[in-house]
């Protein structure tokens, strides 16, 4: 199923799929993937093959009928419709009509109808958004799910500008998250995860003016996809080393981002790349002092020595210490040599 592809109406994207877990999004899309030009015919899913199509871990059959129901409730939630250009005229409905669970049968299943007004999300499209189940699906994060589905709907452009108002909806952010979650809970996973399909993956904060310069939007980049281009998987040792090289030439993301996207397509166990093992390095190696910098250090350092020089004298002459002040001076021992190191590197 490494090929299977989704193709939906851009409308479908619009719509917020509010607290559906990472599972729910894998067995709805996969559902979509397959009730593309079915029109409102009712087509039927063995469990077995709906489990292999969104990649489904559980085996038990009534957790997977539990997940199942759940993922339609979450469904029967969401807001389908249409407004006039006008909008004068507004029309709401759910996107299916059955949804028909059956587990005593000899080969269980679940047979979909899709309601007749939803039948343009996915049939004889005019515009659409098609992209991989398979890259979809091996996505953690339902932020990056989503993200992943906007992004290929603006393939060719590479860019994506969205206000905070909208990057609070279709994400369904929760209204308790300051920035700080926003950035963490959010915008990291959708680096560290779409950055190895997206070449070039850049998120930049937009801010506004006034006190603060309080962030109005996030803006999206990317190189962007030929029109020609299509998702088929060309191999696993391909696709991998095709993740691998987008990563690496990736210059907005850090070092620590880098690698973290690495973890996901190497594994937790495997070696890094020898180009991200040098980067590493280099982040981590002390940074060559010159100039003003290094003349303040050295500075310091004499003034570090020469109280490091009186309190000796002081014990010398019988004072006491206590076990406070026998710390603070092992610290001021181990502060000067590594100044003293780093000083002899600078010189040289």
């Amino acid at each position: 199923m490494s090929n299977e592809i989704i193709k939906h109406d851009a409308e479908l994207n619009t719509i917020p799929l509010r607290r559906f877990t990472s599972t729910e999004m894998n067995l709805f899309f996969s559902i979509v993937s397959r009730m593309r030009d079915k029109g409102g015919d009712k087509v039927r899913f063995d469990f077995d093959q709906l489990k292999d199509l969104s990649a489904y871990k559980a085996t038990a059959n009534t957790r997977f009928i539990d997940d199942l129901e759940h993922t339609y409730d979450q469904l029967m939630e969401l807001r389908f419709g249409r407004r006039s250009k006008s909008g004068l005229r507004r029309e709401r409905f759910v996107m299916f009509t059955a949804f028909d669970i059956n587990g005593d049968a000899p080969d269980p299943y679940v047979e979909i109808q899709v309601h007749e007004k939803a039948i343009p999300l996915l049939n004889h499209l005019d515009r659409w958004v098609r992209y991989s189940l398979a890259e979809f699906r091996d996505l953690n994060s339902s932020y990056a799910k989503t993200m992943f589905r906007l992004l290929k709907q603006w393939r060719t452009k590479g860019r994506l500008e969205l206000s905070k108002g909208d990057f609070t909806e279709l994400l369904d952010v929760p209204s308790s998250y300051q920035q700080s979650d926003i950035d963490k809970r959010i915008l990291k996973p959708i680096k560290e995860e779409l950055s190895p399909l997206f070449p070039g993956l850049k998120v930049t904060k937009r801010r506004g003016k006034g006190r603060g310069k309080p962030i109005i939007g996030y803006t999206f980049t990317w190189k962007p996809e030929a029109k020609d281009a299509n998702d088929f998987s060309r191999g696993a040792q391909v696709d991998r080393a095709k993740k691998l090289d987008n990563i690496h030439h990736n210059a907005s993301l850090t070092t620590d981002e880098k690698e973290a996207a690495v973890r996901r397509v190497v594994g937790l166990f495997d070696e890094l790349p020898q180009w991200l093992r040098e980067e590493k390095r280099l982040a981590s190696a002390p940074k060559k002092l010159e100039g003003a910098e290094l003349e303040t250090l050295k500075a310091v350092n004499a003034k570090i020595a020469l109280t490091i020089t009186r309190v000796t004298q002081l014990i010398a002459d019988g004072q006491k210490l206590t076990a406070g002040d026998k710390k603070k001076l092992a610290q001021l021992n181990e502060l000067y040599a590594s100044n003293a190191q780093r000083i002899a590197a600078a010189e040289a």
